[in-house]
């Protein structure tokens, strides 16, 4: 099965951002050919980019703290789970603690080292960061594995808070829905939202089916159109009747 997701506003489409980033760093990080670890290097400039609004860690502060005193309004309740909630809301309680206790603006601590920035400068141009443009990068590349893992690591760790924070908001925003078993006329599917906010749609679908959803919505309407896509051919659209299940997620 794939699922796609489509975000409502452009807050869910920063954080979908910045979790596939950070899902790509947490690949190249972990592998050894210096090649790797420059795209692992890059991919925290990216990120920088993608995170540098100033109000992100505090929208991230209060959608946490939003969230805790939902569910602590679920203690009286005796159809939930009481060490379920208490294990939730322990790790909102961490994530919230280690998110408050990071210092300046998200990524401070590689804007203020020069020589990451004068990679980071090199790195916009294509092929910029080779050997005669930038020697003591090339000579970092060149240094053990591990010791490449260490300084990266190290560059990341002051922000490692914030990602814990946006996993922990996307997954218990994913975990809002419901899944619906829904059937796309002809690949064409519409749905009046009636006002209702939500803040993301999730859409999963048998991948054997070749279809390709195109995604529009807003808060009055949602429409779904299939296509499908042959070898280097543009997308056309799918005629056929294509099952989905639809699943539309909302704090």
């Amino acid at each position: 099965m794939i699922v796609y997701e489509y975000p409502f506003n452009e807050r869910i489409r920063t954080l979908l951002r910045l979790e596939d980033l950070y899902e790509k760093f947490k690949f190249f990080v972990q592998q050894e050919h210096a090649m790797q670890h420059h795209v692992a290097l890059a991919t925290i400039f990216d990120m920088l980019e993608v995170a540098g609004r100033a109000d992100l860690k505090s929208d991230l502060l209060q959608e946490l703290e939003r969230q805790k005193q939902s569910l602590l309004s679920y203690r009286s309740n005796p159809n939930v789970a009481a060490d379920m909630l208490d294990a939730v809301l322990a790790e909102l309680e961490t994530v919230s603690t280690s998110l408050v206790a990071t210092q300046g603006k998200t990524g401070q601590n590689v804007r203020d080292n020069e020589w990451l920035m004068s990679i980071r400068g090199r790195t916009i141009i294509p092929g910029g960061a080779c050997e005669f443009d930038l020697p003591s990068y090339h000579a970092w590349q060149q240094r053990p594995a591990q010791q490449r893992y260490d300084d990266i690591s190290a560059w990341f760790a002051p922000l490692a808070p914030l990602f814990d924070a946006l996993a922990l908001v996307l997954r218990l925003l994913r975990d809002s829905g419901g899944p619906v078993k829904m059937i796309a006329i002809a690949g064409s599917y519409q749905q009046m939202l009636q006002g209702k906010v939500y803040q993301m749609l999730r859409l999963t679908l048998d991948e054997t089916s070749g279809a390709i959803p195109e995604i529009s919505a807003n808060k009055y309407m949602l429409w779904v159109r299939f296509t499908t896509q042959g070898g280097d051919l543009k997308p056309k659209p799918l005629e056929d009747d294509v099952p989905f299940e639809l699943t539309l997620c909302n704090f």
